[in-house]
């Protein structure tokens, strides 16, 4: 599969490395990381002090645009998941059955978006009733491929998190 553009759902306070890690290795393998945030060309900081630029507004983005999508974990999805559209945009996401990346407290996201129902999933242990709550089975393993979602625990599990990502890109 050739994908050209993977939307990065981000803002303050991400988690660094669950940013910055799969991001290097996504543009490495070829994708283009479209960040997109609650407002286009602002300045975000990571929970660590890393930065970044929001490329486009989530309200002017569709599903459409993008082949897979990145969530990085930290208290940035928490953050996303009072803002309609960003919800909209991970539902759509799911249900459009293109690859979904997401990354401990990506989960919230998720969870918000009414998209877990009988799926398997694993986030970070402060989220096991949350994930439950929303009708999936929490997997305590470093990555859990359910369908068109990859997730993961934690930065520890950066590693198998891109492999299985990478794998679901077609590209090893």
């Amino acid at each position: 599969m050739d994908l050209s553009k993977i939307a990065v759902l981000i803002t303050d306070r991400f988690q660094d490395r669950e940013y910055e890690q799969p991001g290097e290795v996504f543009q490495k393998a070829g994708p283009q990381l479209i960040l997109v945030g609650l407002r286009a060309n602002t300045r975000i900081t990571g929970e660590d002090g890393a930065t970044a630029r929001i490329d486009r507004a989530v309200r002017d983005v569709s599903v459409s645009d993008f082949d897979a999508l990145l969530t990085p974990g930290g208290y940035s999805p928490d953050k996303l998941r009072v803002d309609p559209d960003a919800v909209r945009f991970a539902r759509e996401f799911v249900e459009s059955r293109k690859p979904v990346f997401a990354i401990c407290h990506a989960a919230q996201i998720l969870i918000t978006a009414q998209v877990l129902k009988g799926r398997h999933l694993t986030g970070w242990l402060s989220l096991v009733q949350d994930i439950k709550n929303a009708g999936a089975e929490y997997v305590d393993a470093e990555v859990v491929v359910d369908r068109n979602i990859v997730s993961s625990r934690k930065p520890d599990d950066i590693p198998a998190f891109v492999r299985a990502s990478l794998e679901m890109l077609g590209r090893k």
